[in-house]
Parts: structure tokens; C-alpha cells; sequence
């Protein structure tokens, strides 16, 4: 080998050396940088509510008890165990995805992170006590098990089935887009078979069912009762709320039911968040959700077939904002009263770094960050679109569409889900947005690769 072909070698091991040292120790710490800097767990507000499940014992809308235990232990390391399990796992299923398209070289590994880490949420979500980031990961995890069987070894797919079924677990929204990607791959099977299996889709749908009953186990063990998580109605009610659905149904019917909210039905505030989560006097006064959960319900399942096609309009609608709704940090600044106030209560011990965390003093600004994150965002589910249209203008659907496909379903059971029951919100489309821009890197490295494979040149995954 003469001394130009033996620098050539030795400068591809030594790019080869450092991008397995960036994928294996860099990548962690960049995808929990922004706890790192913040010197604390980022909290919003939803944390409290989860934080609480191990202390208080009993069942509160909307918080699951599943991911209320999994932050319990990790309490005494400050969470920075949960953090560290999320950062990691992050990484191993971006590894594995990689790798199932034949794309193992270090070098792609840190690039496509660092990719994500500058210009997604990831890191936010990463860094994050929430179960945010288990809403994407699931996507990929679901992915793999049902179509990738053949490329994964029997741990890999004993781990991808308990990640999985714990993520199912973790938030009603999740579940549902999992059991929304199940039907469809049960649906489209005639006629992608090959593509799809009976037995992959069995094994996905299978960790929908143990994700359900590990949430229905971890609510007995916390609170004695075998329920679901509640709060389906009430958050319904909100999104009507604010789309003039229970101001239209209270006008109609208020002179012949009797109903708690008639004698407010023209003080109502124009968001259900005012109305559920804004410290509003009219829903203290009337009980919060103890005082007025049977009514709201009552009131939701009536006015969805009283007024179908208000009803249609407000959904698509919904849906569709809720698709273009993708900005970071929504619920991520120093206002969080309730999760101050449970850290305060319940983690005493705790109080004095979450005070001295840069959140605690309003040092986050998101505005910047979405000047890069909302386009890449937005371009990213353009270009799913394309690789799909490609797709179908080829009549072949190879392994990238397959999983571009995947991933738009995802997209539009989480818009739909989210956007109809909760109404639309940054934070529902941030946290699952970003498994398009890893698509849509994916494609893009398949492409540089095969056609300088097609050119000659071997060493291009360098």
C-alpha cells in the first residue's frame, strides 16, 4: 500500500474514532444540555400533577400514575436518573433506526443527532419531566416491531415491546396514536403484504393491550381503583368550550335541563384552559372537577349530537391547527405554581436547586429557538409529503416511504387526537414533530449514499 492510500485509511479510522466518541458520550450530554445549563430538570406545568400520584393516592385528570412511579424513582437523584434513562434510550433507538436502514457508520449516528439537537425539540423534551418524549420514541419503537422483526434480535425486540408498552402507558394521547397506527396496519395488510406482517402488527397491537393494563395495575396500586385515568370528558369540554359548542348548547337548552353552568353561561372565558387550569372563580365555585366532572360530560356527549356538523367544522379545524402548531417550549417559563408548589410539599429537600434553576428566573426565551425549530418543523412534513408522493407516483413503496407513512399517520392521529380532544397546542405537536425531520434525514443520507455507493467510492459513509 503506498503512503497516499495508507493516509487515506488512516484518516477515515480517525474520523470513524471521533464520531463514535461524539455518538456514544457527546450525544447524551447534548441531548440534556438544556438541563445542564438550567442546573435543574426543566419542569412545566403539568409536572406537578404527575410528581404528586406516589404521595397523594388517588386519581387526577389527565396525569398518568404510570409515569407519576417512574419519576418517583428517580426522586432521590433529583431526577437527574430519569433524565439520564431518557437521554440514552433516546440515543439507542435513533442507533437502532439507523441501523435497520443500513446506515451504521459512527459518523451518521452523530451527525443525525446533532442535526436533531439544532434543530428540533428533542433536546427540550430530552431535558423535560414529562412524558413528552416518550410520544415520538414510541412512534419509532412501534415502527420497528412491526415491520422490522427480521432486522431486530430477540432482546432488541424484548426491549422495543417493554419501552413500548411503558410508553403506551404514560399519557392517554400516546395510546390512542399507537392504537391508531395498529388499525391502520390491520387495514392496509391486504394490501401491503410483504411490507406488512400479521405477525408484526399482533405484536405491535399486543403492547397497546399491556401498556392499557399496566396503567389500569399502576392506578389500583396508587389509589385501589381499577379505572382509567380520567379527565376525557372535562378536557373535551374545554375544546368546546373555546370553539362556542357548550355556549351554543346552554343558550338551547338552559330553560328546559337544569344545569350548574346556566346561570354563567354568558361569563364563560374563551379558552378551556381559562376555564379548567387559569384559577377561574366560576369553576372553583362549582366544585372544580369533584363538583362538575358528571356535567361536563353530560353536557359533551349532548352536544355532540345536537350540533354534528358545528361539530365536523370545529374538528377540522382542530386538526388542522394543530398540525401547524409545533413551536418549542409552550408551558416551559417560570409560571408553574402547582409544580412549585408539590416540589415544595412533597420534595422539600429539592426546593433549593429548583429555586436556583434559570427557569425559577425567567432565563428561558423560546423565541429564538423557534426561528429555527417551527420551519424545520413545518418543511419536514412537507417533505414526508413528497417522499410519500414519490412513492406513489413510483408505485413503490420502499423501506424510507414505508416508514415516511408511518410517521405521517402518526402525525395526523396525534393532530387529530390532540387538536379535537384538547384543543390545539405548541406543546402537542413539538413532541412528536421531530420523528419527521429523523425521516426526512434518514432519506436524505439513503440518497447520498446509494448513489456514491453507485459511483464507486466505498468509504462515503466517512
Amino acid at each position: 500500500m503506498d503512503t497516499s492510500a495508507q493516509a487515506k485509511v488512516l484518516a477515515a479510522q480517525s474520523r470513524r474514532s471521533l464520531s463514535a466518541r461524539i455518538a456514544l458520550f457527546a450525544l447524551p450530554l447534548l441531548l440534556l444540555a438544556p438541563a445542564l445549563w438550567n442546573g435543574y430538570p426543566l419542569l412545566q406545568y403539568d409536572t406537578g400533577g404527575y410528581l404528586a400520584r406516589w404521595y397523594e393516592g388517588y386519581l387526577v385528570p389527565s396525569r398518568s400514575t404510570t409515569y407519576g412511579l417512574y419519576l418517583h424513582f428517580g426522586e432521590t437523584s433529583q431526577f437527574w436518573i430519569n433524565l439520564g434513562f431518557q437521554a440514552i434510550v433516546t440515543l439507542w433507538i435513533l442507533q437502532l433506526t439507523l441501523r435497520v436502514f443500513n446506515i451504521t457508520r459512527p459518523f451518521w449516528l452523530a451527525a443525525v443527532g446533532v442535526a436533531l439537537v439544532a434543530t428540533t425539540a428533542l433536546p427540550w423534551i430530552t431535558s423535560m419531566l414529562l412524558t413528552d418524549i416518550f410520544a415520538g420514541l414510541s412512534v419509532l419503537t412501534l415502527y420497528l416491531l412491526v415491520t422490522c422483526r427480521d432486522r431486530t434480535s430477540t432482546v432488541e425486540k424484548i426491549l422495543l415491546f417493554a419501552f413500548t408498552t411503558f410508553s403506551a402507558a404514560t399519557h392517554s394521547a400516546t395510546v390512542g396514536v399507537l392504537t391508531g397506527l395498529c388499525v391502520a396496519g390491520w387495514l392496509l395488510l391486504p394490501f401491503l403484504r410483504g411490507r406488512l406482517t400479521a405477525a408484526g402488527l399482533a405484536q405491535g397491537s399486543a403492547t397497546v393491550i399491556a401498556g392499557s393494563l399496566l396503567l389500569l395495575a399502576t392506578n389500583y396500586a396508587l389509589s385501589g381503583t381499577v379505572s382509567w385515568t380520567p379527565g376525557g370528558s372535562s378536557v373535551a369540554f374545554g375544546r368546546m368550550l373555546q370553539d362556542g359548542i357548550i355556549k351554543r348548547y346552554l343558550d338551547d337548552h338552559c330553560t328546559t335541563v337544569k344545569l350548574k353552568l346556566c346561570p354563567y353561561k354568558n361569563e364563560l372565558p374563551p379558552t378551556g384552559d381559562d376555564f379548567l387550569w387559569g384559577g377561574n372563580n366560576m369553576f372553583d365555585k362549582l366544585g372544580r372537577f369533584e363538583g362538575l366532572s358528571d356535567e361536563m360530560e353530560f353536557i359533551s356527549r349532548q352536544a355532540v349530537t345536537a350540533y354534528p356538523w358545528m361539530q365536523a367544522k370545529a374538528a377540522a379545524k382542530a386538526t388542522w391547527d394543530q398540525l401547524v402548531h409545533v413551536g418549542t417550549g409552550e408551558g416551559t417559563n417560570g409560571w408553574i405554581p402547582h409544580t412549585y408548589g408539590i416540589i415544595e410539599r412533597y420534595m422539600p429537600n429539592q426546593v433549593p436547586a429548583m429555586r436556583a434553576a434559570r427557569q425559577q428566573h425567567w432565563d428561558i426565551n423560546f423565541n429564538a429557538v423557534n426561528w429555527v425549530h417551527v420551519p424545520v418543523a413545518l418543511g419536514s412534513m412537507v417533505l414526508l409529503l413528497g417522499i410519500l408522493g414519490r412513492a406513489l407516483a413510483r408505485r413503490e413503496l420502499d423501506d424510507v416511504s414505508l416508514l415516511a407513512g408511518f410517521v405521517a399517520t402518526a402525525l395526523l392521529g396525534n393532530a387529530m387526537i390532540c387538536g379535537i380532544i384538547s384543543g390545539p397546542h405548541d406543546r402537542y405537536g413539538a413532541r412528536i414533530v421531530w420523528i419527521a425531520t429523523f425521516v426526512v434525514l434518514i432519506a436524505a443520507i439513503k440518497y447520498f449514499v446509494d448513489r456514491r455507493n453507485a459511483d464507486g467510492d466505498e468509504d462515503v459513509a466517512d
